[in-house]
C-alpha cells in the first residue's frame, strides 16, 4: 500500500522513511545476536548468519527478530547524517540523496517475502559449499520505503538501458571462488523488473526502522527474486546499458541453464520457485497412532501465485489437496494445513509440494544444472508415530 500523506505529516517524514533509529554517535550499529535475536540458529558467526527456527515460521509475518540475517561480508559503518544513495550510469540526472531527500518522496509498505537462495542446501547430497541452511532461510515482512522506480525516474534513465546495479557498502573476499581481491557485494536487475511495484528502497521493516543487521540504513527489496538482489547497505544504484557481468552475478549465484541450444550456459539466479515446507509436526517429532494431527507449513511461489498445496504421507504415492489459509497476497506465502491420522506405527515421511499459478509444481528430484541454489526439491519430513 501507499503510505499517506496524512500518516507521513503526522508522523514527518523522517519517522515515515524510518529514521528514528537510535545510533551511537549516529553511527548505524550491529546489535548483539543475544536478546535481539531470541532462538535464532548460528549457520556462520563471522559475518554473522542467523536462520530462523522452525517456530518463528509459524506467523505469516515473521518477526523482525526472527527473521532470517544473510550477510557476506562484515556489517559496515553507515553514519546517517552523512549517508548518500548515488544514481548513476546510464541515466541523464545523476543524483546524491541524503535520508532526508529520500523522505521527500511518496511512500509505499508491501509484505514482500525473501528467500536466500541457498535456503535448505542442508538437504543436498553429497553437500555442497555454502552455507548449510535447513528450512529458516526464509521469511515474509512488510518493508515500507521509497519504490525503486520512483527514484530512476527522477534519475530520468536514457533509452538503451539494460540493468539496475545496486551496490552495497559492505566488502571483503571470497576464497571459493575467488574473487579478484576486495570487493563490494551488488547484484544487478532488469529494469523492466526494477520499474515493478514490489521492488522497494525499504529503511522500515514491519513498522520499525530497520536495524543494521537487516541492511540499515536503506536495503534493496525485490520481491520474488532470491535474497541476494535485495542488496543490503546500499549506497549506490547504477544503471547500464549492456547485461552486468558482476562476481555475484556470474561466478556467483548463478546456474547452468541449457536452453535453447542445450550447451550449458551459466546464468543468473533471479526469480524464486514454488515451494511447500512443512512446519509442524517437526522432523523426528512423535505422534500418536489413531489420534488426528494437524501438518501444517508455508508455501511461495515467487513472482507467481500459489495455486494448491498437496500432502503425502506415503512417499508420494498418493497425494490429498491441502487447505490454503491465511492472506492471499503477491509476492508473499501462503498458509497451508491437513489434518492427518496415522494408521500404522514406526516410522512415517511427510512430504508437501507446491504448485503456482502458472501450473509449475515442485520437482521429485534435485536438478544437478542449479548448482547449490534454488533448492525446491521435495524433502520429506520423517517423524515417528507410536
Amino acid at each position: 500500500m501507499i503510505v499517506s500523506r496524512r500518516e507521513i505529516l503526522r508522523f514527518g517524514p523522517a519517522a515515515a522513511l524510518g529514521l528514528s533509529l537510535r545510533t551511537s554517535n549516529g553511527v548505524a550499529e550491529e546489535p548483539p545476536a543475544g536478546p535481539q535475536f531470541p532462538g535464532m540458529i548460528v549457520r556462520m558467526q563471522d559475518p554473522r548468519n542467523l536462520e530462523t527456527p522452525p517456530d518463528g515460521l509459524i506467523p505469516w509475518k515473521t518477526k523482525t527478530e526472527q527473521f532470517y540475517v544473510r550477510s557476506h561480508f562484515a556489517v559496515p559503518k553507515l553514519d546517517r547524517r552523512t549517508y548518500s544513495l548515488k544514481v548513476t550510469g546510464h541515466v541523464e540526472k545523476p543524483l546524491s540523496l541524503s535520508l532526508e531527500d529520500l523522505s521527500g518522496f511518496p511512500m509505499a509498505a508491501r509484505p514482500l517475502l525473501l528467500e536466500c537462495a541457498g535456503n535448505g542446501r542442508v538437504f543436498l547430497t553429497p553437500q555442497a559449499r555454502g552455507l548449510q541452511w535447513g528450512i529458516g532461510a526464509v521469511g515474509n515482512a512488510e518493508w515500507t520505503g521509497v519504490p525503486l522506480g520512483a527514484v530512476l525516474e527522477r534519475a530520468k534513465v536514457k533509452a538503451g538501458a539494460v540493468d539496475v546495479v545496486l551496490i552495497g557498502k559492505d566488502s571483503g573476499t571470497i576464497a571459493d571462488p575467488a574473487t579478484p581481491g576486495t570487493i563490494q557485494f551488488d547484484r544487478s536487475v532488469p529494469l523492466n523488473k526494477a520499474m515493478r511495484d514490489e521492488c522497494l528502497l525499504a529503511a522500515s521493516m514491519n513498522g520499525e526502522p530497520l536495524a543494521a543487521a537487516h541492511g540499515a540504513p536503506v536495503r534493496a527489496v525485490i520481491g520474488g527474486w532470491y535474497g541476494m538482489a535485495s542488496v543490503k547497505w546500499l549506497t549506490e544504484i547504477r544503471v547500464t546499458d549492456r547485461p552486468y557481468a558482476g562476481f555475484f552475478q556470474t561466478l556467483d549465484y548463478s546456474v547452468w541453464n541449457r536452453k535453447p541450444n542445450g550447451r550449458p550456459e551459466l546464468v543468473p539466479v533471479t526469480a524464486v520457485q514454488p515451494k511447500a515446507v512443512i512446519v509442524r509436526p517437526g522432523m523426528s517429532e512423535v505422534v500418536a497412532a489413531g489420534k488426528e494431527v494437524l501438518v501444517a507449513g508455508k508455501a511461495w511461489a515467487g513472482e507467481k501465485m500459489v495455486a494448491r498445496v498437496e500432502f503425502s504421507a506415503d512417499e508420494g504415492k498418493t497425494w490429498t489437496a491441502a487447505r490454503l489459509g491465511g492472506e492471499d497476497r503477491d509476492h508473499c506465502w501462503r498458509d497451508w494445513s491437513i489434518a492427518w491420522t496415522p494408521r500404522d506405527k514406526g516410522p512415517a515421511r511427510l512430504v508437501a509440494r507446491c504448485t503456482d499459478a502458472d501450473g509449475n509444481t515442485q520437482p521429485d528430484k534435485r536438478e544437478p544444472d542449479r548448482r547449490s541454489y534454488m533448492i525446491n526439491h521435495l524433502v520429506p519430513v520423517e517423524i515417528l508415530v507410536k
